[in-house]
């Protein structure tokens, strides 16, 4: 271990453990979006409660509020993985979602950024009366087409 002004450091070894482990739990909107639009099969749920989906949701996301995820597990078609996502990064409530639904059996990552990142990244939103259109956070993601995150 590396003793510095920085901290001391983990081994690599046990690094590279954390962060693979870390992503096998959680996603982020540019990994959900692109398989989505690969026709990869999962679910997109979204739970938070009626009034912040009405308010907007990502399109493709199906509506199980986090309060009733475990009366309405069955609506999920067992065998296919979860994605879940809530508000931002200041809410953990799809962390808890994704418990839960591990508890079931279920495999399932949580979507980091969750709702607010969806958003302001530029993917496809939509309320209760249809299609919102928000133009692309240049502190999120690019904003001009030649420019590529490539994460």
């Amino acid at each position: 271990m590396i003793d510095s002004a920085l901290g001391l450091f983990a081994d690599p070894a046990a690094t590279a453990a954390h962060y693979a482990a870390r992503l096998a739990f959680e996603t982020d909107a540019s990994d959900v979006a692109a398989a989505l639009e690969s026709g990869e099969r999962f679910h997109f749920v979204d739970v938070r409660g009626q009034v912040a989906w009405d308010q907007g949701h990502a399109v493709g996301a199906r509506h199980l509020p986090r309060q009733e995820l475990v009366v309405r597990i069955g609506e999920l078609e067992a065998g296919i993985p979860v994605v879940v996502y809530c508000w931002g990064p200041g809410c953990n409530g799809a962390a808890k979602a994704a418990r839960d639904l591990a508890g079931f059996g279920v495999a399932v990552k949580e979507m980091l950024g969750g709702f607010e990142y969806w958003a302001r990244e530029g993917y496809p939103v939509e309320g209760s009366s249809g299609p919102i259109h928000r133009a692309v956070d240049p502190l999120t993601a690019p904003v001009e087409p030649a420019i590529s995150c490539d994460c």
